[in-house]
């Protein structure tokens, strides 16, 4: 006997659940926004981790519909594989003198913050003294 399929997206081979896994869902990483979460969920999706994303909790912003964090979760049974997945990879030691780009941008940031301060306390002196 030939069975039917149930519905279209059986007709067509789409999974509509994760074979094997359990229902229960796993947030693995938390992303800025919208776009974020589609390129994490991207890179999950090209190693066969199945996923979904879910707005996080109490950012609920509807004027602006990419904007605000959002949630990526895998089923229970592909947790491991998603932090491996989306865990940076090692990349060795890195040079003594390194320092990561963003420390760099606010020590610039504080200094030329400090050197506007002295120079607008400097004239407000120079204002009131002469």
């Amino acid at each position: 006997m030939n069975e039917q399929p149930r519905d279209k997206r059986d007709e067509i081979g789409v999974a509509t659940e994760p074979r094997g896994a359990p229902d229960e869902l796993v947030k693995v990483a938390r992303a800025q926004n919208q776009t974020e979460a589609e390129f994490l969920q991207g890179m999950l999706r090209a190693e066969g981790v199945p996923s979904m994303l879910r707005r996080a909790p109490g950012s609920d912003v509807p004027d602006f519909l990419a904007a605000g964090p959002r949630d990526v979760l895998v089923p229970a049974g592909a947790v491991q594989l998603a932090h491996d997945v989306l865990s940076p990879a090692d990349l060795g030691p890195t040079e003594p003198g390194f320092v990561p780009s963003h420390v760099t941008r606010r020590a610039l940031v504080s200094l030329l913050i400090g050197v506007a301060l002295i120079a607008i306390a400097a004239w407000c002196i120079t204002e009131l003294f002469v």
